[in-house]
């Protein structure tokens, strides 16, 4: 596989340091011509960030970059494309791996690139599986750890790093005497869609003549990983696949300890026995996510988000089955095709779809409490005019 003509960004991001800086070091060794970009956001604290530049062979360059409004993030932001697009100018660098800094969530990284006039060929997040229940489990703040990318930034370890995972179409996968079958089944039932290639996986020798196999190292074949990170990536495509409305989630599984819990349901939940369920609910997994339908606010999709025991509800726009005919037009044809996939003839796309991935799950009990938030056969019989009028709990948890 030839490496294409221009410029060609891969991003490599992750919490899991160790595995991310192996992952850009298998590449730069692998792709000749190649470079990583490195912004250090730990150094933010001074008033800027660490931009180094590197090959196979050691530093090339180092620079910094001020801080933007205070944010690191948005340093890097402003500093990143016109450094790539000096790379690409000078026309010496066959591949531009930007190695992001721990908490730094590779989506708004990809879209940034791309809005700079430059082209995205893969996205990668290295893991440790020996790591993965460790970090999805860690409600702590990013702050508390130091890794926080602005003063504003809220966010915790598990969620963020539930998101490096999920949006990453390649995981690059270290070599960890540590990971157990469950570690291993847990990170394949968490992305399964994803395509795992090892940090350490060579080029697979060709058989000779005589039937055996020989290394091939002149061949200048490029390892399964670097085949990965030129394997081409559509940053609309990847957004469009995280909305709640047509994300791609995880199948029915139950394997080596771990489970993932499908469950859907066309009656919408009343709101004050969910609400009160909540807690339950969101310990319930080591990871849940999906959208959902609140009966007292029949029009509006929830997204369901929760990681490390922690739970994010959010608005994420109207269901589709609420807007008029000619507002369809201005809606992404992937959520059209995904809801005419699943429309029901008196709801349309209204529904509950929740996943709940983790080892021990306890399946039958989580179905339960989930039922038991439903509304009643008589409530769901009052119809819609009575269900607007139950208690609205989740007003309060929506304003924050």
């Amino acid at each position: 596989m030839a490496v294409p003509p221009g410029l060609p960004v891969v991003i490599v991001g992750g919490l899991h340091a160790d595995a991310r800086g192996a992952a850009v070091a298998r590449l730069l060794a692998d792709v000749p011509g190649s470079v990583a970009l490195h912004h250090d956001l730990s150094t933010a604290a001074a008033g800027t960030v660490v931009r180094t530049i590197r090959d196979a062979s050691g530093l090339l360059d180092a620079g910094e970059a001020p801080l933007v409004n205070d944010c690191a993030c948005c340093a890097l932001r402003e500093d990143l494309v016109p450094e790539l697009e000096r790379l690409r100018d000078a026309g010496a660098t066959r591949l531009a791996v930007v190695e992001l800094w721990d908490s730094v969530e590779p989506k708004c990284m990809a879209e940034v690139v791309t809005a700079g006039g430059l082209t995205v060929s893969g996205v990668i997040t290295a893991v440790d599986p020996a790591l993965v229940l460790p970090y999805l489990g860690n409600g702590d703040d990013l702050a508390d750890g130091g890794l926080a990318a602005a003063a504003t930034d809220q966010r915790t370890v598990a969620d963020t790093f539930a998101r490096q995972l999920e949006y990453a179409p390649v995981l690059a996968i270290a070599d960890s005497p540590e990971a157990d079958e469950e570690d291993r089944e847990l990170l394949a039932q968490l992305h399964p869609t994803a395509r795992q290639v090892l940090i350490g996986q060579d080029v697979p020798a060709e058989p000779a003549d005589d039937g055996l196999t020989v290394p091939t190292p002149r061949r200048r074949a490029l390892s399964p990983l670097a085949q990965a990170a030129l394997a081409g990536f559509d940053v609309e495509a990847a957004a469009a696949a995280q909305h709640p409305a047509c994300a791609l989630l995880p199948a029915e599984a139950d394997a080596h300890g771990v489970s993932t819990l499908v469950w859907s349901r066309r009656r919408p939940f009343h709101p004050e026995r969910l609400y009160a369920a909540l807690e339950d609910l969101t310990c319930a997994a080591a990871r849940s996510r999906g959208r959902f339908w609140l009966a007292d606010k029949p029009d509006t999709l929830f997204h369901w988000d929760a990681a490390g025991g922690a739970l994010c509800v959010e608005s994420a726009g109207p269901w589709l089955a609420s807007l008029p005919d000619a507002a369809w037009e201005m809606v992404p044809p992937v959520r059209r095709a995904a809801a005419a996939l699943d429309w029901h003839p008196e709801h349309g796309d209204r529904g509950q779809h929740l996943v709940f991935t983790s080892p021990g799950l306890d399946r039958d009990g989580l179905e339960r409490l989930l039922e038991s938030c439903l509304l009643t056969d008589a409530e769901y019989a009052a119809g819609r005019d009575a269900w607007q009028r139950l208690p609205h709990a989740f007003d309060t948890l929506l304003e924050v």
